[in-house]
């Protein structure tokens, strides 16, 4: 199955909601998603930073590790459109 290309604020805007609905993530946000370096096929795409708002680093560490590998399942980053 192929994966379904996003810019890098939409990809940003899903990995913020997917964040805030896990369990203890509800303050927590995703500013902005990056490309990988040496433009790889597949997941190409990494959350560098997450904004912990009131949210345990141990909760929002889980989730992000979590939706990373769901979003990068369904979705890729389209670079340079």
């Amino acid at each position: 199955m192929a994966s379904i290309g996003k810019t890098s604020a939409e990809l940003a805007a899903l990995a913020d909601e997917a964040l805030r609905r896990e369990p203890g993530c509800e303050t927590a946000r995703v500013p902005a998603v990056q490309a990988l370096p040496g433009g790889r096929g597949g997941r190409n795409w990494e959350i560098p930073s997450v904004v912990l708002g009131d949210s345990l680093i141990s909760d929002v560490d889980r989730a992000v590790i979590t939706l990373h590998r769901r979003l990068g399942r369904t979705f890729h980053l389209v670079i340079g459109d």
